[in-house]
């Protein structure tokens, strides 16, 4: 079998153009075997090759090279060729395929959820064996609606659209048609047509002149296929809403106390009865380290693969036989269901131990099965080994696989063995196989139905792990344990914010081409088709902490280019190494600090260093050693002096950097330090250039490059629609970055990105973006309406929401209404509102004590997560005057 690649690119001298392909012929995708193409006249390229008859497809992609260096390829998605046994020959006329400029349209947010169309496939009879191929890629044609093609032929209708021949969807969001060119007078004048499926009545003609085919002669027996097309569309850029919630935080009649994948089943039809187009919900992944409620922490998984047990529906699951059983676990299921929040160590319990019962009951049988074990076979790579580190969290009763004795370090084929059939503790073991089993199995039913509704699911990817993970258990060589994840101060937390995640060994995870964090997108993509990328700026580079310290602000940006004292001494500023880099206070700030007890704290806790400075005594001269010392005490003295201890302990004005000794960081908000306070006017200037240099300028063009190498490929690698948390200290980088990778932002007006704006211009927001009213981390709407500060309230209302008059004390209906609104006209791709904020449009509905709607307050590491919606989802969906107002606000605004 033969086949003929021939496209038209222009080149300049120098340059090469190859093909390479999924077939040995065409190199098997190892560019060092591509296949060089020759050059014929007027930017036509030709290559001929033999293949193996044997083969059944063949996917490849055209690329250009100068030197032996590739230097521009085609877009990742590759052009495809099905090979039928009758036919000799393939000739492949095919146009470079750029990336488009709106590349959302092509993932599986649309192509799978909201565009997604029926696998159909039109035969047409090629009697004379001389069969064209025509293929077109066309995103934006709606379920309802298909593609077609006429021109200048009998064969395509004669430009007659109700005559005009329907393109097959069964590869969407490519479309592609077969004619017999037999029937074909050269040159064919075409183009294509959006029209109804049911009626075929044209909806919209592509724009530009018609297409012109001339092709040479045609042999019985070849075939010509024509790829690479794009359909040409001038339609405004498509928005949608749709609604935010934990899925912990939903509530049916049907719960156990925490919101499941069963709520989740039916808040889907909520979302599409309202008009809603997406559903996004926090991490879903395991976080069960301690069986106490700080495992409600969503972002702190065990494992970047397992899911929550607590999501398991067990109405979905199954019923217990014993009557009696099934009757306690009936009374308890009604006693916490009738909690205002979530009681996360009662729920978690009871629903394991209900698991239990049924995995004692159906369980053998199920793990029989052959759904099971396909799943098994799937998923065995990360399943056993965190089955068994569930087994040794359980039986030593700790996460700190430090203290497992043997077990310590991770052995493979030990693990594979006590795991197996035979081994002694696979009763045990094979219980958190049944559990992963039967998430995946509900939650997959869940993403299906979700697809056949026309709805997206959009997922949650923490930026870390736990440092005391499965991940850093099985592959410690990923992570670096001796510093600590957060993120710098911001408008969230004034002390930054220290995650206690490890941070990454980025060189160890580029030598195996980021498989890792690839591994974690497929893993997602089984549920979702759309993702949120937590905190994407750590891609950027990562607030690293030392491990001596508790709360945020003592850290530095990794990677970073730090200042050798030299280099700072260039600004002005003599480099005091001494001065500059150890803890210490002047005496007269004691007092501001400490109040009455300033005195019992010099004699205890400080030495005098200086005439006027005192430093922390060897036994709290640390932040870890002072959390140790207070550890919990909570009466108002050892607080006082506790806060005001770790406060010492962040006096510095430069950190060491803990990779090279013998350069520094200066020490992120330093002007409000004291030491700051003590340089005289010369040196504040030095140190305010150098610093001002230092985070906003020096790093620009190094942290686009950490940007591109890390993102690139795991963009690349998903057909999921990504978005990318982006709020805090941003580097001027970031959107240039995510623009360029077409990664939706996050905007929320009331956290401007511009300096020179208080609020965030909602007119004038990019198209990608996602635009919402608030985030899990931020006091919702009401909330925040009613405790801001009375000044911010009152200029939003004047000057953004055009009032006259004094802003009320509460966040009216009105107002709410108003503020939703204006972000539903926004132009941002998808504007999604977190449900509280929907609730705040109905005076019936809403919850009557606001402040207990907020999800995380960020300043506190220790926050219990337990929110959840004061009504259930059936009431909502019968909640007609609120849902007529959201499907109204949706159509107006012109989302859909």
């Amino acid at each position: 079998m033969k086949l003929s690649f021939h496209i038209n690119f222009h080149t300049v001298w120098g340059q090469k153009l190859y093909v390479i392909g999924s077939i040995p012929e065409l190199g098997a995708w190892e560019i060092a075997y591509a296949k060089e193409m020759d050059y014929v006249v007027d930017g036509n390229w030709l290559l001929s090759v033999d293949v193996s008859s044997e083969a059944k497809s063949v996917e490849y992609r055209y690329f250009v090279s100068l030197n032996g260096q590739q230097i521009l390829e085609e877009w990742e998605n590759n052009h495809r060729i099905t090979l039928e046994k009758p036919v000799q020959t393939y000739m492949l006329y095919d146009y470079w395929q750029s990336r488009p400029s709106r590349i959302a349209y092509y993932s599986s947010a649309f192509t799978k959820s909201l565009f997604t169309h029926p696998c159909n496939t039109i035969e047409r009879a090629i009697r004379s064996r001389k069969k064209l191929v025509i293929k077109i890629s066309a995103p934006r044609v709606e379920k309802d609606q298909s593609l077609a093609i006429t021109g200048n032929q009998e064969c395509l209708g004669n430009w007659n659209p109700e005559k005009a021949l329907i393109l097959s969807c069964d590869t969407f969001p490519e479309w592609h048609i077969d004619l017999d060119t037999e029937v074909i007078t050269y040159p064919l004048e075409y183009k294509f047509l959006v029209v109804e499926t049911a009626t075929q009545t044209p909806f919209y003609w592509e724009t530009g002149k018609n297409r012109i085919l001339q092709l040479p002669a045609q042999e019985k027996g070849e075939t010509i296929c024509v790829s690479g097309l794009f359909f040409r569309e001038d339609l405004p850029d498509w928005r949608s809403a749709g609604s935010v919630i934990p899925v912990f935080s939903l509530r049916s009649e049907c719960s156990f106390g925490v919101g499941d994948l069963g709520d989740l089943h039916l808040f889907i039809d909520w979302v599409k009865k309202t008009g809603q187009r997406i559903i996004q919900v926090l991490p879903v992944n395991d976080t069960t380290a301690t069986h106490t409620w700080t495992d409600s922490y969503p972002y702190s998984s065990i494992s970047i693969y397992a899911l929550h047990p607590m999501y398991i529906s067990l109405p979905l699951m199954g019923a217990l036989k014993d009557a009696d059983k099934a009757s306690l676990f009936e009374e308890k299921r009604k006693e916490l269901n009738s909690l205002s929040e979530v009681d996360y160590e009662a729920v978690t319990s009871w629903k394991l131990d209900y698991c239990r019962l049924f995995f004692e009951q159906e369980g053998r049988e199920m793990l029989q099965s052959l759904e099971f074990k396909v799943f098994f076979s799937q998923n065995a790579d990360w399943l056993v080994p965190y089955s068994a580190y569930s087994y040794f969290r359980d039986k030593y009763h700790t996460t700190d696989f430090s203290k497992w004795g043997s077990n310590a370090t991770y052995n493979a084929s030990s693990i594979r063995e006590l795991c197996s059939h035979n081994s002694e503790s696979y009763s045990e073991i094979s219980f958190f196989f049944f559990l992963q089993f039967v998430l995946h199995t509900q939650f997959k039913a869940v993403s299906d139905y979700a697809s056949k509704n026309g709805i997206v699911l959009k997922g949650d990817l923490p930026i870390g792990v736990s440092r005391t993970s499965v991940d850093v258990w099985t592959e410690p060589y990923y992570f670096n344990k001796n510093g600590q994840a957060g993120a710098p101060p911001d408008g969230f937390s004034a002390i930054g914010q220290n995650w206690m995640f490890p941070t990454y060994n980025w060189d160890r995870m580029e030598k195996d081409h980021f498989a890792w964090w690839i591994k974690r997108f497929a893993k997602l993509s089984n549920y979702f088709t759309c993702l949120r990328i937590d905190h994407i700026l750590g891609f950027f580079r990562i607030w690293e902490i030392p491990l001596e310290y508790t709360q945020g602000l003592c850290g530095h940006f990794n990677p970073a280019l730090p200042l050798t004292k030299e280099e700072i001494e260039q600004y002005g500023l003599y480099f005091n190494e001494g001065r500059f880099t150890n803890p210490h206070v002047h005496q007269q700030y004691l007092y501001d600090w400490f109040g009455d007890y300033a005195d019992e704290v010099k004699a205890s806790y400080l030495a005098q260093s200086s005439s006027q400075h005192y430093v922390l005594k060897p036994f709290c001269d640390t932040q870890v050693k002072i959390e140790a010392l207070f550890g919990g005490k909570t009466d108002e003295v050892s607080l006082c002096i506790k806060y005001g201890l770790l406060h010492i302990a962040n006096e510095v004005l430069f950190l060491r950097d803990p990779y090279q000794k013998d350069k520094f960081h200066p020490r992120i908000s330093a002007d409000q330090s004291t030491m700051y306070r003590e340089l005289n006017n010369s040196d504040r200037y030095a140190f305010d250039h150098l610093y001002w240099n230092y985070y906003y300028k020096r790093h620009n063009d190094f942290w686009k490059e950490q940007a591109y190498r890390r993102l690139t490929p795991l963009i690349f690698s998903t057909q999921m629609l990504v978005c990318g948390e982006d709020l805090g200290m941003i580097p001027e980088s970031v959107p240039e970055v995510m623009n360029k990778l077409q990664i939706l932002s996050l905007e929320i007006e009331r956290v401007s990105k511009s300096p020179n704006q208080e609020f965030a211009d909602l007119h004038h927001l990019p198209y990608l973006s996602v635009c919402t009213t608030s985030t899990h981390d931020m006091p919702p709407l009401r909330n925040w309406w009613n405790d801001e500060e009375r000044g911010r309230i009152q200029r939003y209302y004047n000057n953004v929401l055009h009032r006259e008059g004094i802003a009320p004390s509460v966040c009216t209906v009105d107002l709410a209404y108003q503020i939703i609104d204006n972000h539903l006209k926004s132009p941002s791709m998808l504007t999604i509102i977190p449900l509280q904020d929907w609730l705040a449009m109905d005076d019936t509905l809403k919850r009557v004590d606001y402040e207990t709607e907020r999800i995380n307050i960020p300043a506190n590491s220790v926050h219990y997560w337990r929110y959840r919606m004061h009504i259930t989802i059936e009431d909502l969906i019968g909640a007609d005057n609120l849902n007529e107002k959201i499907s109204s606000l949706i159509k107006n605004s012109g989302r859909r």
